[in-house]
């Protein structure tokens, strides 16, 4: 089992949300919406000027910054 944080997950790559390792105020936004633990995450592409990334939680595509990203711990699926 590979631990990765969201920020390392390659484009079009499923991986599993395993802690949301950060403050409660960004943690209390993203368990809102539907970031929590178990829930599968794919990433669809970068923004043009960097530091974000589009991602597909439960049917819906959220941007997060990348440092807010690399507080998820995640892991790849099968």
């Amino acid at each position: 089992m590979n631990k990765l944080s969201l920020k390392d997950i390659l484009i079009d790559e499923k991986a599993y949300v395993l802690k949301i390792d950060t403050n409660s105020d960004i943690k209390r936004r993203l368990l809102d919406i539907g970031l929590s633990r178990n829930t599968v995450v794919v990433p669809l592409f970068n923004s043009l000027s960097g530091g974000i990334r589009a991602y597909k939680i439960r049917n819906s595509i959220i941007a997060l910054r990348d440092s807010d990203a690399a507080n998820i711990l995640v892991r790849r699926t099968l």
